[in-house]
């Protein structure tokens, strides 16, 4: 019964938008892979906490008994043969039972501060990654979701050719019945009609497999009916401009964010290592009870040391210069990801706008070949033109659709590229598609 139930389910296509989708895609059990990348942050979360813990007391307990036999004149206690008495060489057996509280305590190390504040940026670096990636999944989700919107255009677009392909048919065949029309324009429409056929397999397995992936990102059944209820942009929307995009690029690409942030993180390590060229202040102190297990006493010690480092063997030396060069590296790796963020800013623009006069184009394209079918089979049903200037327009307005969807396609995913360059994906996905 429950098994009906599911299949019933399944069998019934499940609304889908835009939003909807990004929402499955990004929740904890949404998208694998970004699942995975959410751990980093539970790691450099545990790797911040081990470095707050060089400024918190260190304590330690311990409870000890032991019998212990010595041998005294091993210690140099021995008497001359001036001395009324003499001490026994060897002593014992005898109990010692101690129960101590020790602590250790940092006053003062720079180190550990400069250590603590690059462990605490690696945590904000794996906090952007996390969020860079999220970003990168709505990309995607936004990018499959336009994919399944094409494909199904170009599967209503193909249909039509096939309606059209087919009434076309009965003409031929009509007028050749009639006398006025010719076997070979009969079976010039026929072949256009297989071939209208095979364009609407062929968008109907573009539609599957695009259905397949965003099901794959998304975590739908796969046996679970989809009906998309968004819809291509038209592509009205005005672009950004240039500087405006790369203000945002600069201030809002969280993969730059994280790359500052991890240069920074090397920059405390330079600094943390100089730093252990300087004295350090500790205290440490214990506190217990001591004795052969019948009578205890309390003892305690009380102590603060400086720590002076003098010479490692030249170790300190080569560790700076290591974390040195990755300085220097990762500035490089700034600059080039900055020159990188331009680079993308500009041709997203760029594609954005060319796809915006494609649809104009493609829009006035489809318009006359429309025309150009009207006029033809007009011409064709009077007797006045043959059957190739009617399957040339027919060929001609099947070309327009398509170019009229590719550029709606185009202009959409410019537009996603354009919200992924300037770091605006979470925001722009929810006024992607209508």
């Amino acid at each position: 019964m429950i098994w009906l139930v599911l299949t019933l389910l399944a069998a019934e296509p499940m609304p889908l938008s835009l939003s909807k989708a990004v929402e499955l895609a990004t929740a904890p059990n949404g998208n694998l892979r970004l699942a995975m990348i959410r751990e980093t942050i539970s790691e450099a979360e545990a790797k911040r906490r081990q470095a707050l813990g060089a400024f918190l007391p260190q304590l330690e307990g311990m409870a000890g008994a032991a019998s212990q036999t010595r041998n005294l004149q091993a210690f140099g206690f021995s008497l001359g043969p001036a001395v009324p008495f003499q001490i026994p060489s060897f002593v014992g057996p005898f109990t010692v039972v101690d129960y101590r509280v020790s602590a250790t305590q940092s006053i003062l190390d720079l180190s550990a501060i400069y250590r603590y504040q690059a462990a605490r940026l690696r945590k904000e670096v794996a906090d952007a990654e996390v969020r860079q990636a999220r970003q990168v999944t709505i990309q995607q989700v936004a990018r499959t979701y336009v994919l399944v919107l094409r494909a199904e255009a170009a599967l209503d677009a193909a249909r039509a050719g096939q309606a059209l392909a087919e009434r076309l048919v009965l003409l031929a065949e009509s007028q050749k019945r009639a006398g006025t029309g010719t076997g070979i324009e009969l079976t010039r429409a026929k072949v256009q009609l297989q071939n209208e056929k095979q364009r609407v397999l062929v968008a109907s397995n573009e539609g599957e497999r695009a259905g397949l992936e965003l099901k794959r990102q998304t975590g739908i059944s796969f046996d679970q009916e989809l009906k998309l209820t968004d819809r291509m942009n038209d592509g009205s929307e005005a672009a950004p401009g240039l500087a405006a995009a790369l203000e945002s690029a600069f201030a809002g690409r969280l993969d730059l964010l994280a790359q500052e942030r991890r240069r920074s993180a090397l920059g405390l390590s330079v600094r943390g290592i100089r730093a252990e060229r300087l004295p350090s202040l500790a205290s440490s102190g214990d506190y217990g009870v001591i004795g052969d297990g019948s009578r205890m006493l309390p003892t305690r010690s009380v102590a603060i040391g400086l720590r002076v480092p003098v010479f490692d063997g030249g170790r300190r030396e080569a560790r700076l210069a290591e974390a040195g060069t990755q300085l220097r590296q990762e500035s490089l790796r700034t600059e080039d990801l900055k020159r990188q963020i331009e680079v993308e800013v500009r041709q997203a623009l760029q594609a954005l706008e060319n796809a915006r006069a494609q649809i104009e184009a493609a829009r006035l394209g489809l318009e006359l070949a429309g025309q150009e079918l009207e006029q033809a089979q007009r011409r064709t049903e009077a007797g006045v033109a043959s059957g190739v200037e009617l399957t040339d327009a027919q060929t001609r307005l099947a070309r327009a659709r398509d170019n009229q969807l590719a550029a709606l396609s185009q202009f959409n995913l410019a537009r996603i590229e354009v919200a992924a360059a300037t770091g605006t994906m979470e925001t722009a996905a929810k006024g992607m598609v209508h």
